[in-house]
């Protein structure tokens, strides 16, 4: 099941980074990133309201796990900017390659509270071939 919903969010989110592509060109990086992030917290709304949920705020929790929502701002302005210039594979590609990379170190040190996965073998064949396969895209 959670394979299934790690497909399903590639698909929506390359659907998503493709129509914030489009957005920018027509609007701007800038108020583009405006549009979606309002059009986003309209639609968080209509789910909290339908759902009659309340948003609650943990004291317990580091203060740094609320800036999620700025690293998204600029997620989407770099996004926006890298897919009109390489187009929607390349970019994404390069956009998974950081994720790996970033998921990597936090996995093998448990940064941000996260459970230790050590770095193997098996995961170095992979990034490997992820590396190989960014050599390939990015030439051809």
């Amino acid at each position: 099941m959670y394979n299934f919903l790690s497909i399903l969010t590639g698909i929506l989110v390359t659907i998503m980074v493709s129509f914030n592509a489009v957005l920018s060109k027509n609007f701007g990086n800038y108020t583009s990133t405006i549009i979606i992030h309002i059009v986003g917290l309209i639609a968080i709304l209509i789910v909290l309201a339908v759902k009659r949920l309340k948003i609650p705020f943990d004291r317990s929790i580091p203060l740094f796990t609320y800036t999620a929502g700025f690293i998204g701002v600029f997620t989407v302005l770099f996004c926006n900017s890298s897919m009109i210039a390489l187009g929607a594979s390349l970019s994404v590609a390069l956009g998974l390659f950081g994720q790996g990379v970033t998921s990597i170190i936090i996995d093998h040190y448990g940064l941000f509270g996260m459970e230790v996965v050590k770095f193997n073998n098996k995961k170095l064949i992979g990034f490997v071939i992820m590396v190989i396969g960014l050599v390939v895209m990015t030439i051809y």
